[in-house]
């Protein structure tokens, strides 16, 4: 079971910087994932310095294990200052701990009461509620939950839940009610809807709600999605010693799932093993890089070293809609759950001529980093095997 998690978010009206913050981690040598939205006090510097400081804490007092998640959300929640003005707490806070069999735990303080959703309907999951020693009126809610294939959470700031109040349709705002319903009847229209998608669809109804449009808040939703991972193979490069090319092409024939090649020198390595002819792509190429070609049974072929190196350039930047062999990878690879990298350890010498670009840099190194960006930024799983 793969766990499909994004989230959203969007400032409040004339802020420079979000009150919110969502940091999110996988941990492949453990099969499990942390997540944490927190909300700030207030809006711009001080409250997302206050809603980092509490989302940080968080994550790496329960990552590794180092504090159980329950004694480290009574620390935060226990040394939390209160505003003076407005008798609140500073921060408040949602984290799960869940693993990749669906066992989970999760603990709020302070933010909207999460939304678990299975076949379309909202369970009422049991919670335990812990006092705080030190604030009288503050408590937080600790759950263990089992979550099964087709699930989905949803946690959200209270931008969310309070968008549009005050205004003619929603004098209350959208409110939790409002919130579920409007989930639903997206789901029931899109019922593979991605948690990306589902997350930016509901902080862009968020905003659609508030008066001229202009968010009175932070507004941030997190979502995750239990399903069926969507696996994919890149081969690019190469391998080290050319007596394993034909067993390096059976692999990569009986993978189970979507597969790309990234090179012309490993386009034709696949070609020559498995008899499978490649066409190129008689449209005039746009911008540096080469056209795709076609393949029978390959999703994607591409050029190696300067498409993985935009490709890269772009998943770090977020520029992910370009109309090239570049931005095809970068769809291919947002497209998959688990990403699986077959990389040849041959050196290649055109990486060597000097005409090249300067900071085009050796194979190996380009994926590395590529695999970093996918699982921290992209919240992928990735594997790489070097040949």
């Amino acid at each position: 079971m793969f766990i499909d998690i994004d989230c959203h978010q969007v400032k409040k009206y004339n802020q420079n910087a979000f009150g919110d913050y969502f940091v999110s981690k996988r941990y492949p040598d453990e099969a499990k994932l942390i997540a944490v939205l927190s909300d700030g006090l207030g809006s711009g510097i001080k409250a997302n310095i206050l809603s980092c400081m509490t989302a940080t804490m968080l994550l790496r007092f329960v990552e590794n294990q180092q504090i159980p998640i329950r004694q480290a959300a009574e620390i935060v929640m226990n040394s939390l200052p209160v505003c003076k003005i407005r008798k609140i707490s500073y921060s408040t806070f949602s984290i799960i701990d869940v693993n990749d069999e669906g066992y989970a735990k999760i603990i709020e303080e302070g933010n909207p009461e999460f939304i678990w959703i299975r076949n379309n309907e909202v369970m009422t999951p049991h919670y335990d509620t812990i006092q705080s020693k030190t604030f009288k009126n503050r408590c937080m809610k600790s759950y263990k939950i089992k979550f099964e294939l087709g699930d989905r959470v949803i946690f959200c700031s209270d931008g969310v839940t309070q968008c549009g109040l005050g205004n003619g349709r929603l004098k209350l705002g959208l409110r939790r009610e409002g919130l579920i319903n409007l989930v639903l009847a997206k789901i029931a229209k899109e019922p593979d809807i991605s948690s990306s998608e589902l997350s930016a669809y509901i902080i862009k109804q968020a905003e659609n709600i508030e008066t001229d449009r202009l968010p009175k808040d932070d507004i941030s939703a997190c979502v995750l999605y239990f399903r069926e991972p969507r696996t994919s193979l890149v081969f690019t490069g190469p391998p080290f010693n050319q007596k394993n090319d034909a067993q390096y092409a059976q692999a990569f024939k009986e993978f189970k799932g979507k597969k790309a090649i990234c090179g012309g020198t490993t386009a034709n390595l696949i070609s020559r093993e498995l008899n499978l002819p490649i066409t190129m792509d008689k449209e005039i190429s746009i911008g540096k890089l080469p056209s795709c070609s076609y393949m029978d049974g390959v999703d994607l072929v591409t050029e190696g070293i300067l498409t993985l190196t935009e490709t890269l350039e772009c998943l770090e930047s977020g520029q992910l809609y370009i109309d090239n062999a570049a931005g095809k990878l970068i769809k291919f690879l947002l497209d998959s759950d688990c990403i699986n990298f077959m990389v040849g350890a041959k050196l290649n010498q055109a990486h060597y001529n000097p005409a090249l670009p300067v900071e085009i840099e050796i194979r190996k190194n380009i994926i590395k980093k590529m695999a970093t960006v996918l699982q921290d930024k992209y919240f992928k799983k990735v594997s790489v095997q070097y040949m």
